[in-house]
């Protein structure tokens, strides 16, 4: 979800951006700030002579580009729908890129909801082009990741409900929920990881998707980005559409149901606790109190992957280690 930024006249531009655009072809264009995210990144759009462009400052020792120009330059060189990438200056964090305009997926469906069918359709469609590529040069999504993500429920959230929780048991239980999924993503595909309606844009037609925030890409499991879109942490999306795009799927990729069902509820738990605690992260560790208010739709996507009996491990031990009252519709309410 989009951070609040400062005005115009008080946001301080990148050290070096004016050489940086010069360079690039863009001088005395006019910088405008755009709304960032949950990182440190920021974003500006650049306009010149009736061109527009996009930068984007990642500033070491907090951010490093350098993954997602990898990313970016792969996608783009298989045929996937990312942006050009114009100038790069790895080394000062500066990237300048294609613009793909204003037509976000998130925004699109909010005004035009009778659309929702077609517009989710090309994004399973995209992944479907995406699946049928080789994996591309990206690190695996392997068990100490999937471990590593999910712990951070139990080393943010717990703390914060002041919960003394098994964390051995948890481990154990999500070790034994995962290991039969893993031969499953061998040789596996390129998992963007972050993949949903606010990270899609719209170029021109609805079938036609923009790629953006790829820049953590692994090679995993072909259910991760369908959870990522249709569990989607910042938008409801009906079951009635939920299942309807993963029958699309299954049928364009001759998936076995039943199989893949399962896995999708496994990554769906893990992804969704994971977004619990780094929501809960970003309250504590940043101040950014409002990510709690997304967590009761999480906690209810979550719930739903548990009931599963795929995750019957997890949820022996969410039965005993997180009381009723933190479970219902809400999440678990958190103090001023």
């Amino acid at each position: 979800m989009a951070d609040a930024i400062d005005p115009p006249s008080t946001v301080s531009l990148p050290g070096g951006v004016h050489a940086f655009l010069a360079r690039a072809g863009w001088s005395d264009a006019a910088i405008e700030p755009l709304p960032g995210d949950a990182s440190f990144r920021r974003y500006f759009r650049i306009r010149r002579d009736g061109r527009t462009s996009l930068l984007m400052d990642a500033p070491p020792p907090n951010e490093d580009p350098a993954p997602f120009l990898r990313a970016a330059h792969w996608l783009d060189d298989n045929g996937m729908r990312a942006p050009h990438i114009l100038a790069e200056d790895a080394a000062k964090g500066l990237v300048l890129l294609e613009d793909f305009g204003t037509d976000r997926m998130r925004d699109y469906l909010d005004t035009h909801p009778a659309d929702e069918i077609e517009v989710y359709g090309g994004a399973i469609d995209a992944l479907v082009q995406l699946h049928r590529l080789p994996p591309g040069p990206f690190l695996d999504y392997s068990l100490s990741e999937y471990l590593r993500e999910v712990r951070l429920f139990t080393e943010w959230y717990c703390p914060a409900q002041n919960l003394y929780a098994d964390a051995a048991g948890y481990t154990a239980a999500w070790e034994a929920t995962l290991a039969d999924l893993l031969p499953r993503q061998r040789p596996g595909v390129t998992v963007l990881r972050d993949y949903h309606a606010e990270n899609i844009m719209l170029l021109g037609a609805l079938n036609r998707q923009g790629l953006l925030d790829f820049q953590d890409a692994l090679v995993g499991h072909p259910a991760y980005d369908l959870v990522s879109l249709l569990q989607d942490a910042r938008r409801d999306v009906s079951a009635e559409v939920e299942t309807a795009m993963i029958e699309r799927y299954l049928a364009a990729t001759g998936a076995d149901r039943e199989t893949f069902l399962a896995d999708y509820a496994r990554l769906g738990a893990q992804r969704n606790i994971k977004i619990v605690g780094i929501f809960v992260r970003l309250w504590k560790r940043d101040g950014k109190r409002r990510y709690l208010d997304l967590i009761p739709r999480v906690w209810r996507q979550l719930e739903r992957d548990l009931s599963h009996p795929a995750l019957a491990r997890v949820e022996e031990w969410f039965a005993a280690n997180v009381p009723a009252t933190l479970r219902q519709a809400d999440g678990g309410a958190f103090a001023a």
